[in-house]
């Protein structure tokens, strides 16, 4: 079911939400003077449309770099007859108080907060608005909602001396929230008197008191014939917890479980407390005791536990305690404790660290309000990963997708969830993935990279970038990619290996792809950085990868886009490429990569001129004799000295070297090649071969043309037959048959 719910497509509902959210004046909106948005006024939406806008339009802030919020959005909800809320999810710094004042007048039936730090206690007065309709409430890590701004003195001068104060409110409770039945506090500021805020709630179903300390929660049984779900996670427990909790028989899911690090817990677990559970809570479906220390042994001795497959009746269960259960449980939390290793638990679905499952479990369950666990939970399923092979990839890899969005600020989150990615998406595991979770993964590396300029997360998420088919998989959000990897590349101080990998993903990126986009990178100063790593590495008088893929991307990037040539010869790149030739006469790949670059600049008549000087042609007629790399040095030196020869005899404005001279070295290197040379080039398109052949004017220039073809087309008949044709090769080379000027050896090789 998996595989089918990441292949399909988005919903029509979720594209056009999307499309709207994106174009909000081109579709639901008008601009009033320039600045606030308005609805159209006959505009009507139902809530499941609008829930949808807002709860989207929050997901998009915070997970889409490039979408920019709106100050009024808001607003445009603020009058239930033209627009319905009635459920919505909001969460971090993207809601501030004057955002829920905007919305009080809708009859909201579920308003969940999370980690909303922006909101003081102007939106507790907003809340009383809802109070009539609320069902569902989380406040979840509000951690300023229970303060407001006390202004000393109240005189206007004074203030500049005194800031204002934050004094915790006392006096809020939920008083009249006549039909609220679901209520998550977690992470409430201490000093609000828990008991007297929820006192007037009648009949309380769900309670999440996550990460509060209280020593008192005897209040807690005036809901015992109705709480349903409770949460504490993380409060340090004592005997008298516990008999309150035994107490509340209606109970179908209890979470006491903690976090075995955060700080040090009196409380440990005993027999007696889970055989008291067991007995008094009859109705138990969930259970969650991660990260408690079992003061006793609870295990069945080994030789008692019934052996064969393992099992889940309760009857069966090595966790002595547990064998009084009526049924199994639905979900059983063992995260970090001994018990998960056990071969027969009496729970369906079962948190812990046993293996790939129980691992699984812990993302999903832990994710939303707890990082700090599934940091650790994605940890080891980067082992797993790693090491073994996982067996459930999709739902590995849309756990790790969500923890990622959901946490993009946390940095232990970001350097655990980039590092599984790079093993989720590695080659293995390719055909089981399709192109929208691929995208998915693209989305959120890039997310990672933005946010994060550490060192772990930008060298994991280059690294899972390379597990893509690039160009192709990274079009999309070409860009956004580029942009990423060349400010990598611009910082001053760089880890060696990321800048290895920045250099090769952008050359592959500019590597077979359309002229519009090489002119857009080579305008976000693609040139320039690939010129200033060339730079730094002569400086340091070392040739490495990271040199050869730079000339090689500058290769790349200036094939056909007379821009980027210019560029690179403004920038004194013709500077560079004397001095590399000079400290590097040994290195084939990097004098192949340097000449291919030269080759591309060459074809532009308008900066042929700059390339007429002694210097530059004596280079260019020493090396047609290079043997570097096979024929490819000695080939890319004719191929410029071609273009320059075409322009014919008034444009060689140098006395030395002489035009014949130079000549008459191309004419031997090119019968020097083997025509059957296999190639270390490739071209998208021959016409810039072809413009050699239709003249008179350089019988040397149509000779190396002529050969580049026959090498090419009989060697890879496949690749280059088609092309030719398609380039209208074929009259061209019968029309230069017939033509006096050319040699006879060119006509042999064109027939």
């Amino acid at each position: 079911s998996l595989k089918m719910a990441s292949d399909s497509p988005e919903s029509l509902m979720t594209l056009c939400t999307d499309y709207c959210l994106r174009n909000l004046e081109g579709t639901l909106c008008y601009l009033l003077d320039n600045e606030t948005l308005r609805l159209h006024p006959d505009i009507f939406l139902p809530s499941e449309i609008c829930d949808k806008l807002v709860n989207e339009y929050v997901e998009l802030v915070k997970t889409d770099s490039i979408f920019e919020p709106h100050e009024s959005f808001f607003t445009l909800f603020s009058d239930p007859r033209s627009t319905r809320l009635a459920r919505i999810h909001l969460r971090e710094q993207i809601v501030q108080d004057q955002d829920l004042e905007a919305i009080r007048k809708q009859d909201l039936v579920e308003l969940y907060l999370t980690n909303c730090e922006k909101l003081t206690a102007k939106s507790l007065q907003t809340l009383v608005s809802f109070r009539h309709t609320l069902i569902s409430l989380s406040l979840f890590g509000c951690c300023n909602i229970f303060y407001e701004e006390e202004n000393p003195g109240g005189c206007e001068d004074d203030c500049l001396v005194n800031p204002t104060r934050q004094v915790l409110v006392k006096d809020f409770t939920f008083e009249g929230f006549s039909r609220l039945r679901f209520l998550n506090l977690g992470r409430l500021i201490e000093g609000v008197n828990v008991e007297t805020l929820l006192r007037p709630l009648a009949s309380l179903a769900a309670l999440d008191l996550s990460g509060i300390q209280l020593n008192d929660v005897g209040f807690l049984t005036q809901w015992k014939d109705s709480l349903v779900s409770l949460v504490l996670y993380n409060m340090d427990l004592s005997e008298e917890h516990i008999q309150v909790i035994a107490q509340l028989r209606k109970l179908r899911h209890l979470d006491i479980s903690r976090d075995h690090l955060s700080s040090y817990y009196k409380f440990k677990l005993t027999r007696r407390v889970l055989n008291l559970f067991v007995e008094n809570l009859v109705n138990l479906t969930s259970l969650d005791i991660s990260g408690h220390t079992m003061l006793e042994n609870c295990t069945i001795p080994s030789m008692e536990e019934k052996m064969g497959q393992t099992s889940t009746e309760p009857a069966k269960s090595s966790i002595a305690p547990f064998r009084g259960l009526k049924r199994p449980l639905q979900f059983l939390g063992l995260f970090e404790t001994s018990l998960c290793r056990l071969t027969h638990i009496p729970a369906y679905k079962v948190s812990g660290d046993k293996n790939e499952e129980q691992v699984l479990n812990a993302i999903e369950a832990y994710t939303e309000h707890r990082p700090e666990i599934t940091s650790r939970a994605i940890n080891l399923l980067f082992d797993i990963a790693r090491i073994e092979r996982c067996s459930q990839l999709l739902r590995a890899l849309q756990l790790v997708i969500t923890a990622l969005k959901c946490h993009k600020d946390d940095k232990n989150i970001q350097v655990t969830g980039s590092a599984a990615l790079f093993y989720l998406t590695n080659s293995e595991y390719r055909m089981e993935q399709s192109v929208k979770l691929r995208r998915q993964v693209i989305q959120v590396v890039l997310n990672g990279m933005e946010s994060y300029q550490e060192v772990t997360v930008q060298r994991n998420c280059c690294l899972t970038l390379c597990n893509f088919s690039i160009p192709e998989e990274l079009e999309f959000q070409y860009r956004r990619v580029n942009e990423l990897l060349l400010n990598i590349l611009n910082q001053s101080r760089q880890d060696e290996s990321i800048q290895r990998i920045a250099v090769h993903l952008c050359n592959a990126l500019v590597c077979q792809v359309d002229n519009d986009h090489k002119e857009a990178v080579g305008k976000m100063g693609f040139v320039m950085t690939m010129l200033k790593l060339i730079q730094k590495k002569l400086a340091d008088k070392t040739c490495d990868q990271v040199m050869e893929f730079s000339w090689s991307a500058l290769w790349n990037i200036t094939d056909e886009t007379p821009d980027n040539c210019e560029m690179f010869l403004n920038y004194s790149g013709m500077k560079l490429f004397l001095e590399c030739l000079k400290e590097f006469p040994e290195k084939q790949e990097l004098h192949r990569n340097m000449l291919g670059l030269l080759g591309n600049v060459a074809e532009v008549k308008e900066l042929r001129p700059q390339l007429m000087t002694s210097q530059f042609i004596s280079v260019f007629s020493n090396l047609l004799e290079s043997k570097a790399d096979g024929i490819e040095v000695s080939y890319n030196a004719c191929g410029v000295l071609s273009h320059i020869m075409f322009d014919g005899p008034e444009a060689w404005g140098i006395c030395e070297p002489h035009r014949e001279e130079v000549v008459k070295r191309m004419w031997a290197a090119i019968q020097s090649w083997d025509i059957n040379s296999r190639r270390n080039i490739n071209y998208r398109s021959f016409e810039p071969i072809l413009r050699l052949l239709p003249q008179g004017i350089s019988p040397v220039s149509q000779h190396w043309a002529t050969w580049a073809l026959y090498n090419l087309v009989s060697v890879y008949p496949d690749k280059y037959c088609p092309l030719l044709i398609k380039e209208g090769g074929i009259p061209l080379l019968k029309d230069m048959i017939k033509m006096a000027s050319a040699r006879q050896e060119t006509k042999e090789m064109a027939r």
